[in-house]
């Protein structure tokens, strides 16, 4: 098992490793196509790893059940993160794009909780987001949170969190009733960047999404290579790869608590712990990073 580091999450008790695993890429539909086997297997090789904090989400086909059948055994070695508001008994396989219907109700929060426990095999979660960021009106109109809450109380959510993202993302902040956000971040995708920072303020984990920019350098494909390309920065490397740059950035933001990765492939996920296992960037070699960042265009929202 690998020493990854642990940071704190936020104003929670939990202390999880910098490198997360992601478990969209379980769902089993949607061009993701993995066998139940498979899908044990990586679950197994994350926790391996030494990675203690997996996050999935009832939208995500079906790597609930998964993670339930190959690794609630072992529940003891890691932190389970899931979303709310996704509409229960919703067939997300013929879905497509951003078409998930999400809804904020009592009922439809507390159903989607209940699914969860028995998918996951569980009697708690540890955190649960609001899926597919809900502005504070939204939130207030249907009273999804007051009964996340409740389910809190019931011992069987021990954290409430939100992922969002800009516009609805500062007015989120402001409620003060988020223990964790999960917001998208990478070198190569800065606008969260000065409200991770603002958020963590507040006493709030931060948790990293697209952390790896989806793969973009090492695919050398589409817009994040574009924006690679165009930031010059291959001279800073020193002998890492794209991708070792790229996760370490990441990591390197003081405000972040954990990067979600997901794969499905081993040797990627041996190669992110070890990126991770090296730490941020030396802090000359941050600043420079972000300086040449900023004069491509990879900039922090206003």
């Amino acid at each position: 098992m690998m020493d990854l580091p642990k940071r704190q999450l936020g104003r929670t008790d939990m202390q999880v490793t910098a490198l997360g695993y992601g478990g969209m890429e379980l769902r089993g539909d949607r061009g993701r196509d993995i066998s139940d086997e498979e899908a044990g297997r990586i679950l197994n090789a994350v926790l391996d790893a030494g990675v203690n904090y997996i996050d999935t989400s009832i939208d995500y086909g079906l790597s609930e059940e998964r993670i339930g059948k190959h690794i609630s055994h072992r529940r003891d070695e890691f932190f389970l993160a899931s979303k709310c508001g996704c509409l229960v008994g919703a067939d997300v396989s013929a879905m497509t794009g951003r078409g998930f219907p999400h809804v904020f109700t009592p009922e439809n929060i507390i159903a989607g909780v209940d699914q969860s426990l028995r998918r996951l095999k569980t009697d708690h979660l540890d955190l649960v987001q609001f899926h597919t960021n809900p502005s504070k009106a939204q939130l207030e109109e249907h009273g999804g949170l007051s009964a996340l809450k409740d389910l809190q109380k019931q011992g069987k959510v021990r954290f409430i969190g939100m992922s969002g993202t800009l516009p609805n993302l500062p007015e989120q902040i402001d409620m003060g009733a988020f223990d964790v956000f999960q917001v998208p971040y990478s070198a190569l995708q800065r606008d969260h960047e000065d409200l991770m920072t603002r958020a963590a303020e507040t006493g709030a984990g931060i948790v990293v999404r697209g952390g790896a920019a989806r793969g973009g350098p090492s695919k050398h494909e589409g817009n994040f290579w574009d924006a690679w390309q165009k930031m010059e920065i291959d001279d800073l490397l020193d002998g890492m790869s794209p991708m070792e740059f790229i996760v370490r950035f990441t990591i390197s933001h003081p405000a972040m608590s954990t990067t979600i990765v997901g794969t499905l492939n081993t040797d990627h996920l041996r190669d992110n712990a070890n990126a991770v296992a090296k730490g941020p960037l030396p802090a000359e070699l941050y600043a420079e990073a972000k300086r040449r960042l900023t004069a491509a265009g990879s900039v922090p929202a206003a």
